[in-house]
C-alpha cells in the first residue's frame, strides 16, 4: 500500500475567525503587558545563578547508548535498502519529525535524558578518550552553530532532497562519522560540549525541563534559565537560531511567500515537492537575512535595555542575560507551530511501525492505516496557539525581571531598564501569533 504524502504542516480545513485577527493580535499583547505591569513589582532574588553553559556529558551506563546505536544502524540500513516513498519509509518520519521536533519537545519539558540514551556519545567516548589536538578557543560553539544551520537548511531549504529515506539515512550515518573524527581529534568531552550539534541542543532546550539530570540550576519548569548563556557570538548565534528557524518555517507557510515566490522569474521558482537550486539559493538568502535580520532586532533592544537601566555591564553580556528569556517563546513558537504537524503526520508511524521498509509487511495489522487530517479541529488549534504564545511570553518577562533586577544597581534601575524589553516581548506576541495565523484563520465575522 502507497499512503499520500501528507505536506509538511498539514492543516485542515481553514477556520473562519469570529472576529478581526488584529482583535486578537491587540488581546494578546495586551495581556502580555498587563503581566509585565504585575510582574514589575515582584521581589528579586539577587543571587547569581552560576554553573556551566553546557555541563559535560555524564559518564553513564553503555548499554542504553549501545541500544540506542543498534536503533540507529537499523534506520540507516531501512533508509538505504526499503522503500524510497517517503510516507512508506519509517527513516524520515523518525528523524524529522520525531527526533528532529518531537525528541526537543520532551525534552524541553522533561529535561535534558537525551545525555543518557546517546549513540552519538558513545561512539565520541570511543573514538576520543583523550584529544589529540587542543581545541581552538576561537572556535567556540560554532561548530554546533554551523551544523545546526545546516541541518534547519535541509529541513527548510533543501528538504525535497535531504528527507528521501536514503539522504536521511546518508546524513544520519555521515554525521556519525563526523562524530567520531572530531571526537578523535579533540576528544569527546570538548567536541560534544562545543561541537556535537545535539548535544549543546538539546542541552539549551533542557533548560526548560522540569528535572536537571546533572545540569545546574534549580529543579522546576524553567529552572536552569535563572543563568545567562556565555557571552559569544557563536553561543548566542546558536540559541536565537532556535528562534529564527521556526519562525523561518512559519513564514514559508504564509500566503505571503507563496505569493512572493509565485512571482519570481520562472527560472527560480520550484514546483510543489520538487528541488530547485534557484529557489533553494533565494530561500536561503533569506533565511540568512532574517537571522541578521533578529540579532540586530534584540541586540538594538539589550543596548535600549542597557541605557535605560544604566547598566555597567558589556553589551554582549546584557544579551546573553537577556536572551534566556527567548527560549521559552522559542519552545512555544515550535509548539505552536508543529502541533498540527505532530498530530497529523505523526499518524504516518502507525502504518510505518507495522512496515518499517515500506516492503509491504504488516507486523502490527495497523499497515493499513489511513492517515486522519482532521484529526484536530483547526480551531482548536488556533485557541491552542494563542494561549501557548501569550502564555511563553510572560515566561519571557519573568525570566527578563529576574534578570534585571539582579544584574541592576539598584531596584528602580532595573525597573526601568525592563520597559524595552517588554515592547519587545508584545511586539513579538503579536507578530508571532499574525504568522501562525497565515496557513490556518481566514478573516472575518461569521455572519
Amino acid at each position: 500500500m502507497i499512503l499520500t504524502l501528507v505536506p509538511l504542516h498539514a492543516f485542515g480545513t481553514r477556520y473562519d475567525l469570529p472576529a478581526p485577527l488584529y482583535l486578537f493580535l491587540l488581546g494578546a499583547g495586551a495581556v502580555v503587558f498587563a503581566s509585565f505591569l504585575l510582574v514589575l513589582r515582584r521581589p528579586i532574588n539577587r543571587e547569581v545563578a552560576a554553573g556551566a553553559d553546557v555541563p559535560a556529558p555524564p559518564v553513564t551506563r553503555m548499554w542504553p547508548q549501545a541500544a540506542a546505536l543498534v536503533v540507529g544502524l537499523l534506520l540507516v540500513a531501512a533508509g538505504l535498502f526499503g522503500s524510497q516513498s517517503v510516507p512508506d519509509n519509517i527513516v524520515p518520519t523518525m528523524f524529522w519529525l520525531v527526533f528532529w521536533i518531537a525528541v526537543p519537545i520532551s525534552i524541553a519539558v522533561i529535561g535534558n535524558y537525551w545525555a543518557y540514551l546517546s549513540p552519538l556519545n558513545l561512539i565520541a567516548r570511543i573514538a576520543g578518550p583523550r584529544p589529540r589536538l587542543t581545541y581552538p578557543e576561537g572556535f567556540g560553539y560554532w561548530p554546533a552553530t554551523v551544523l545546526f544551520f545546516l541541518f534547519a537548511c535541509g529541513e527548510l531549504v533543501f528538504n525535497a532532497v535531504t528527507t528521501t529515506p536514503a539522504n536521511t539515512a546518508l546524513i544520519t550515518l555521515e554525521y556519525g562519522v563526523l562524530t567520531m573524527i572530531m571526537a578523535a581529534i579533540f576528544g569527546a568531552d570538548v567536541w560534544l560540549r562545543h561541537g556535537e550539534v545535539f548535544s549543546v541542543l538539546f542541552a539549551t532546550w533542557g533548560r526548560l525541563g522540569w528535572f536537571r539530570f546533572g545540569a545546574p540550576g534549580r529543579r522546576g519548569f524553567f529552572g536552569g534559565l535563572e543563568r545567562p548563556f556565555t557571552p559569544s557570538l557563536s553561543r548566542l548565534t546558536f540559541v536565537l537560531l532556535l528562534l529564527v528557524s521556526v519562525s523561518f518555517d512559519g513564514l514559508l507557510a504564509t500566503p505571503a511567500w507563496k505569493s512572493f515566490a509565485g512571482s519570481l522569474p520562472s527560472g527560480l521558482r520550484s514546483a510543489a515537492g520538487e528541488f530547485h537550486w534557484g529557489y533553494a539559493i533565494v530561500e536561503l538568502v533569506v533565511f540568512v537575512g532574517l537571522i541578521a535580520a533578529i540579532w540586530g532586532l534584540f541586540t538594538g533592544f539589550a543596548a535600549a535595555v542597557r541605557a535605560a537601566g544604566h547598566l555597567d555591564a558589556p553589551l554582549i553580556s546584557v544579551v546573553a542575560g537577556l536572551v534566556p528569556s527567548l527560549v521559552p517563546i522559542a519552545f512555544g513558537y515550535l509548539v505552536a507551530h508543529n502541533f498540527g504537524y505532530l498530530a497529523i503526520n505523526g499518524q504516518l508511524l502507525i502504518h510505518q511501525v507495522s512496515d518499517p521498509l515500506g516492503t509491504g509487511l504488516n507486523l502490527f495489522g495497523t499497515a493499513n492505516y489511513e492517515v486522519n487530517r482532521n484529526l484536530v479541529p483547526t480551531a482548536f488549534i488556533w485557541y491552542f496557539q494563542i494561549a501557548l504564545i501569550i502564555t511563553v511570553h510572560i515566561i519571557a518577562v519573568i525570566l527578563a525581571h529576574g534578570y534585571l533586577g539582579r544584574t541592576a544597581m539598584t531596584e528602580a534601575q532595573g525597573r526601568r531598564a525592563e520597559w524595552p524589553w517588554i515592547a519587545a516581548m508584545v511586539g513579538y506576541t503579536m507578530s508571532s501569533l499574525w504568522l501562525l495565523a497565515q496557513p490556518i484563520v481566514q478573516e472575518g465575522v461569521k455572519g
